[in-house]
């Protein structure tokens, strides 16, 4: 099986709005989280789906999935107190419905994650069949630097040499479970995403060049950024 694991349990400080959690943002009609399900939903591959919900909008959640006909949503977890902990939630939601298999694959991806595309999904499965893990990432185009605590820049790194971590992160689910296991049983519950629990506990990482679109929706800047690309994308069929 192929599962998608969409992770949307947090309240979107950083964005600041002031009436509803960034995940539940709505732009033509949809939240930012259903169009994120979508891309999974019709995805031919993709069995099911597991959502980590903020606990308080669950039901507003459910409600959406069910005006627009979204039928591979099996089950939504509350999210829990971190990125990795929501992860974590629906894991182990998987774990003990499902009698999993050496070859059950797992795509996490982030709910405010709208603008991936379905050969990005393909993409993801095939590495993991062929190398175990599948990272999505992006070429970094502006320089970076390491600084030290007295704010002089330390070193200039090749920009050659670094990739933007995006998602679909993908491995096989029993990996997956292994590592957050260990992770727990040594109270470590911030990695900041799965690629960097995996790398920490020895898992190699294979990169999958993205696009830059892919963004993550997490000012208000990106917000606006994902309105100018979604009308763009529309107007496209229009206009060609």
């Amino acid at each position: 099986m192929n599962i998608a694991v969409i992770f949307a349990g947090g309240t979107g400080e950083r964005l600041n709005s002031q009436t509803r959690p960034k995940q539940f943002l709505e732009l033509h009609g949809k939240s930012i989280l259903l169009h994120t399900i979508e891309h999974f939903e019709y995805h031919p591959e993709i069995d099911y789906i597991v959502v980590a919900c903020l606990e308080k909008w669950i039901d507003v959640f459910k409600n959406e999935l069910y005006r627009f006909g979204i039928k591979k949503v099996r089950w939504i977890v509350p999210g829990g107190e971190t990125v990795q902990m929501s992860i974590y939630n629906a894991l182990k939601q998987i774990e003990e419905n499902e009698e999993l298999s050496d070859d059950d694959i797992v795509l996490l991806h982030d709910g405010v994650r709208p603008l991936i595309e379905q050969q990005l999904i393909t993409k993801n499965i095939e590495s993991v069949k062929k190398f175990g893990s599948g990272i999505t990432v992006a070429y970094q185009y502006e320089t970076v630097a390491t600084v030290n605590a007295e704010g002089f820049v330390d070193e200039v790194i090749d920009r050659n040499k670094v990739r933007v971590a995006k998602a679909p992160q993908s491995f096989y689910i029993k990996d997956v479970l292994k590592a957050h296991k260990m992770a727990l049983s040594e109270n470590k519950k911030s990695f900041i995403d799965t690629a960097s629990l995996m790398s920490h506990y020895g898992y190699k990482l294979r990169q999958i060049i993205g696009s830059a679109d892919n963004l993550k929706v997490t000012t208000a800047t990106d917000f606006y950024m994902f309105k100018a690309m979604l009308d763009a994308r529309e107007a496209s069929q229009i206009f060609g």
